[in-house]
């Protein structure tokens, strides 16, 4: 925007590039469109020249004026419904010094948080090397998987063959790396954006593509879920703070196989009651991998899940389930983690899927943030999550993301 001649929006945006350049993510999700609608009724008149065209004025803005700044005009309602989305920066940094928007990226934004997590902005989408091998969606300009697309509806669950298995077990050994870099990094003071980095420079490191990028549009290398929020969290600029969790979702692409995990971390000193859902959502997912093997249905696994979260006071989240996974990030089966549900299939040696149950404090239901990817809980009571990869063999099955050391014990159990 060109602001020749206009001292009072020149100062303002001299203030935004010095101080504060992530302020402009702000404006992207702004809209005052209540506010402004009021302003339209109560513009006061005086003389001055107009902020959007310079001519003479005879509008004053009532907010300005309730703010205490005493020079903003404009000469009709039509320029001041032109220039609105530049005139409102005035107004966030006159009510908080410019603090709201580096603390909140929908201060502006008319929602209602559910609990006391705020989302913070986020940095620009990290680029992956041409030379890495991507999945169909990372060039997509909408990240549409045209693949997922061909193949949904179908129902059919693929048995892998040999180099297929070989390909799911790489893919989830490199998966496992990465997530055991960012589990090293996360705590207290650290932001999940920085997770994201390590995350990131991690998978180019093994020649892998982090899966969610570009993912239907995801801006991130992957998914960072802070206490209410349940799942798809995006990386921003909020430092962690002592006795939050942290789950860290994971998925790399490495020639041509995707491999999908994720696990809830401690960060600093956590309340016992929040480890107890931490210990319990873990317990969740291993009592359902254990009954894994040929001829068992999948509906079966929400029913094993439900009950030992229900035992022990907590809900299971409803709006979100597990998936086939190969060649393709999300395919057949579906697997919910809820009891009495209508999950198809039986499964077969070959098959391979994620169990991923997310447990919540209070209720199961859910509610998205205005980003259209975080989900949190609809009451702001703390969720935890855990995921692996399986492939079915004869026998069971093999836990393609399991942690290689201490004996697959995950990271939160260091700290209890």
């Amino acid at each position: 925007m060109d602001t020749t001649g206009n001292s009072a929006l020149t100062q303002i945006f001299d203030i935004v590039h010095f101080t504060n350049p992530s302020f402009f993510l702000l404006v992207y999700y702004s809209h005052y469109f209540t506010e402004y609608l009021e302003n339209l009724k109560n513009m006061e008149v005086v003389r001055r020249k107009c902020e959007g065209c310079e001519s003479e004025s005879s509008l004053q803005c009532p907010t300005c004026k309730q703010l205490g700044i005493l020079d903003s005009f404009f000469c009709s309602q039509a320029c001041f419904k032109k220039n609105w989305k530049n005139h409102k920066i005035i107004h966030a940094l006159a009510k908080g010094s410019g603090n709201e928007p580096k603390t909140d990226a929908f201060y502006s934004y008319p929602y209602t948080y559910t609990g006391n997590l705020r989302a913070y902005p986020q940095t620009p989408k990290r680029t992956v090397p041409l030379h890495i091998q991507r999945p169909d969606y990372a060039d997509h300009p909408q990240g549409i998987p045209l693949s997922e697309q061909a193949a949904k509806g179908s129902g059919y669950i693929k048995v892998l063959d040999d180099e297929e298995i070989e390909g799911v077990r790489v893919a989830g050994r490199l998966g496992r790396e990465v997530l055991d870099e960012a589990a090293r990094v996360c705590d207290v003071g650290v932001t999940t954006d920085e997770i994201d980095r390590i995350v990131h420079e991690a998978c180019i490191e093994r020649e892998c593509y982090p899966s969610p990028l570009n993912y239907l549009k995801f801006p991130a290398s992957c998914c960072t879920s802070v206490n209410e929020v349940i799942c798809h969290g995006i990386p921003d600029t909020r430092p962690l703070e002592n006795g939050d969790i942290c789950n860290v979702d994971i998925t790399v692409y490495h020639r041509g196989f995707h491999g999908d995990l994720n696990e809830t971390l401690f960060v600093g000193e956590v309340a016992d009651n929040v480890k107890n859902l931490v210990k319990v959502t873990h317990e969740c997912l291993q009592k359902a991998i254990d009954i894994v093997k040929p001829g068992e249905k999948y509906r079966e696994i929400g029913n094993i899940i439900q009950k030992h979260a229900q035992y022990h006071g907590f809900s299971v989240v409803k709006s979100y389930c597990g998936h086939g996974i190969h060649r393709l990030f999300h395919t057949a089966p579906n697997v919910p983690h809820y009891a009495n549900n209508r999950a198809v299939g039986v499964m077969k040696a070959g098959h391979c899927f994620t169990i991923e149950p997310m447990i919540s404090q209070g209720t199961w239901k859910d509610v998205m943030w205005p980003d259209n990817w975080t989900a949190v809980t609809a009451d702001g009571m703390w969720s935890a999550q855990f995921e692996q990869t399986l492939l079915v063999n004869e026998t069971g099955c093999e836990i393609l993301t399991k942690r290689r050391e201490k004996n697959g014990q995950p990271h939160f159990m260091d700290k209890m």
